[in-house]
């Protein structure tokens, strides 16, 4: 790669949880000579198999990926890391003669990566950060989306009650600028990409992605999500880590120490999961320059979809210019 980063390609596949993006991303790797890059906010940490839908050595089939179990659950993990780390597996693979592909559903991190988006001027100032994680650990989740709620509406309208990190995040930034961060990611929407990029979303109908969530996490009950999640706090991991703090963790936890059923964790954790995806799905929308790719148009033919992408990478497809989707 040469020191201009907007002629280094870069693909990405996001989409929301359960929508597919595993596989294709390995159908496209394999076509461009790639190495996957993910982008996702639970991935990275070890021990965190089942209830993050990790890939497995053998779905990787030879594909390098990176991103992946490079931490352990009670390491600091944010943007900034992950930009920070992100672009060091990027200029690595540049060197190696192949494409980044970047996946998965973390909208932000995406975009922060894309747009090279800078963070080390909030990166100062720890101890306003360390006193709302005390008073989330006090008063708790809701507490904290309050204040949000009271400075910046739009940004509480768009982070669940429950994230506390990004909750967090939302009030750090406003109390080192004095502006709503909500005013600040639409300026970033703004900016081109850093890079000669593809920016795929890969979609489906609402009720085939609900019903895929579904019986993904009956799957991941199967496989043992409880006993992983067991294991994690038997090594000391609790609910104030940010890593227990996504989903499948903290509603497993929540049943493990009697505060619910097992039968009201699965609900729960299938209700947020849903509520997850169509909140990923609100953020693709507010991006530029995105290539929605929708499943059923192609009758769900992996074929014919990886086709398309890469007519439109060749630069060979009809009426491919970016756009965004509707409601």
């Amino acid at each position: 790669m040469n020191g201009d980063k907007k002629s280094s390609p870069m693909i990405v596949l996001a989409g929301p949880t359960a929508v597919g993006k595993t596989k294709l991303s390995i159908a496209l790797a394999k076509a461009v000579g790639g190495e996957i890059v993910s982008a996702d906010s639970m991935q990275v940490y070890r021990y965190m198999d089942i209830g993050t839908a990790k890939i497995t050595q053998d779905e990787m089939q030879g594909v390098p990926h990176h991103m992946i179990d490079v931490l352990e659950p009670w390491d600091t993990f944010n943007v900034a890391v992950f930009k920070t780390m992100c672009e060091q597996c990027v200029t690595e693979i540049y060197q190696r003669g192949h494409i980044p592909i970047v996946t998965g559903g973390t909208g932000f991190y995406i975009q922060a990566l894309l747009r090279n988006i800078d963070f080390t001027e909030n990166e100062c100032n720890t101890e306003y950060r360390t006193s709302l994680e005390r008073l989330a650990a006090q008063k708790g989740a809701a507490y904290l989306h309050e204040l949000l709620q009271e400075i910046d509406p739009v940004s509480a309208q768009a982070i669940h009650a429950n994230n506390i990190k990004r909750t967090i995040r939302a009030l750090e930034y406003f109390h080192l600028t004095g502006e709503p961060i909500s005013r600040h990611n639409e300026r970033e929407r703004e900016k081109v990409s850093a890079y000669q990029s593809w920016y795929f979303v890969l979609t489906d109908l609402r009720e085939r992605l609900y019903a895929c969530i579904d019986r993904r996490v009956d799957e991941m009950i199967e496989r043992g999500l409880v006993d992983e999640v067991k294991k994690l706090a038997a090594m000391g991991c609790h609910r104030e880590l940010v890593s227990m703090q996504g989903l499948g963790y903290k509603e497993i936890l929540a049943y493990l120490e009697g505060e619910t059923d097992f039968e009201q964790a699965l609900d729960i954790l299938k209700r947020d999961t849903r509520h997850f995806a169509k909140r990923q799905l609100t953020w693709f929308r507010r991006e530029r320059d995105v290539i929605w790719v929708d499943k059923s148009k192609f009758a769900y033919n992996e074929e014919k979809i990886l086709g398309y992408m890469l007519e439109i990478i060749r630069g060979k497809a009809p009426n491919t210019e970016k756009q965004t989707m509707k409601e």
